[in-house]
């Protein structure tokens, strides 16, 4: 075995600078550790359909700067054609930055992103200004010496770019920030494409909804209007409906409902409940009660029996003038009635059970005059629901709201109503008005 010659002072320079180099490679096992995190953290909030692409692009941003321990970071979306970016996502600039850049334009892909873009792979650039494809900075924009960027790739096409700027230590950006970046920009890719794809699932739904949804037909000599607004929640398909209809005994009936449920199969179950129930009603020359329970036995043979809550009514002429509303709930919120004079108040009973619980409970029927010129508005619990508050508070602001927007138009009116909800927007939001001739 061969002796070591060295001398002391030569011994611990070696032991300093192996344990430097041990440190060096424990910081970054330590890096890539968190590195494994991040990008897991990344994964569940795709998976999870908890966040919009919005939200994940922000996600990207943000452990792309922790990764590398960057003070800025940023990422460009391209156009569909892939020639230059159209949305931008800056992280990490101050208030003042932002006041400072206030009124100038975002990078549209020239300079160094724009080389990103022609130039798919990595860019890791160590002084901005002396690089031969720099364009510059705008007027307000910080100081930035040190650049690190990849592309980012959906289905085998450029997404946009993903870049970083300025380590905190003030030290350049070395190979091992530059996998990290890459590897974060492929895992990124992937998630992308997930929430793009949710999120056109998420549209085509919205859409095949309001697709079921009726357009109210001509219901002289009452005037109506109604309207539709999907939840806020990423993911969220409602089974919220309504419909109207003039009857042959010179009633209009009326209806809103809940089916139980925030998917596509909430939406069907939706589509299939009116459509009956349009036929029943057509048909049967009975009081709400009874055909509610007519609908409860006929969902309860010939489907799979969804929970659902309803409200039905119908408003037809009075025996001494006038109109009489008589209507019978099904676990639904009461009908609020706003009369000529600015004046509301709840038509409150004690509902019956929702559909689809059980068929031999008796339904009840309710009957209230209106006078001409009257408004009757029917709207789901997503209106009124908030989980900070109790239900008496949004019913009691829901009211307020009706009675300060009284003098619009009815359109108008249930815009106002759903535009200034009292809910927290979980849900999704039906209503439907209904105003009895002035004369």
């Amino acid at each position: 075995m061969a002796k070591d010659t060295r001398g002391p002072q030569q011994r611990d320079s070696a032991r300093l600078r192996l344990g430097t180099e041990l440190e060096l490679i424990a910081d970054q096992l330590r890096s890539l550790a968190r590195a494994q995190d991040r990008l897991h953290d990344l994964y569940e909030a795709v998976l999870g359909r908890d966040v919009d692409l919005s939200v994940v692009l922000q996600l990207i941003v943000d452990t792309a700067m922790e990764l590398v321990n960057a003070r800025y970071g940023a990422l460009g979306v391209l156009d569909d054609e892939g020639n230059y970016l159209d949305r931008f996502i800056p992280v990490g600039l101050s208030q003042q930055e932002r006041t400072d850049l206030a009124g100038v334009e975002f990078p549209h892909g020239h300079g160094l992103l724009g080389r990103l873009i022609t130039h798919p792979g990595a860019l890791r650039v160590d002084d901005i200004s002396a690089h031969p494809d720099s364009a510059g900075f705008p007027p307000g924009h910080p100081p930035m010496r040190t650049l690190l960027g990849a592309a980012i790739s959906t289905r085998g096409k450029i997404y946009g770019d993903l870049y970083v700027a300025e380590r905190r230590d003030g030290l350049p950006f070395d190979t091992h920030d530059e996998a990290l970046i890459v590897a974060l920009a492929g895992a990124a890719g992937l998630a992308i494409d997930d929430a793009r794809l949710y999120e056109q699932t998420r549209l085509d739904a919205e859409q095949f909804q309001r697709l079921l949804l009726p357009r109210l037909p001509n219901l002289q000599p009452f005037d109506a209007a109604a309207v539709y607004q999907p939840a806020t929640t990423p993911g969220h398909v409602g089974g919220d409906w309504y419909d109207a209809l003039l009857v042959p005994d010179r009633a209009c009936a009326v209806v809103i409902g809940d089916v139980v449920g925030h998917d596509l199969q909430a939406a069907a179950a939706m589509a299939q409940v009116r459509n009956i129930l349009r036929a029943l009603l057509y048909d049967r020359r009975a009081w709400p009660g009874a055909v509610l329970s007519q609908l409860d036995r006929t969902l309860d043979a010939i489907t799979a029996n969804p929970v659902t809550t309803a409200c039905l009514a119908r408003i037809e002429p009075g025996e001494q003038g006038g109109w009489t509303l008589r209507w019978s709930t099904a676990g639904h919120p009461p009908p609020l009635l706003l009369t000529p004079d600015r004046q509301t108040h709840y038509l409150e009973v004690d509902p019956d059970l929702p559909l689809g619980v059980d068929t031999a409970q008796p339904r009840h029927d309710h009957t209230h005059t209106l006078p001409p010129g009257a408004t009757v508005i029917f709207f789901t619990d997503g209106l009124i629901e908030h989980p900070q508050h109790p239900v008496e508070t949004g019913l009691r602001r829901l009211a307020a709201l009706a009675a300060e927007h009284s003098a619009l138009p009815l359109p108008d009116l249930v815009q106002a109503m759903i535009d200034h909800h009292p809910s927290d927007g979980h849900d999704d939001m039906a209503v439907l008005a209904l105003r009895t001739p002035h004369t």
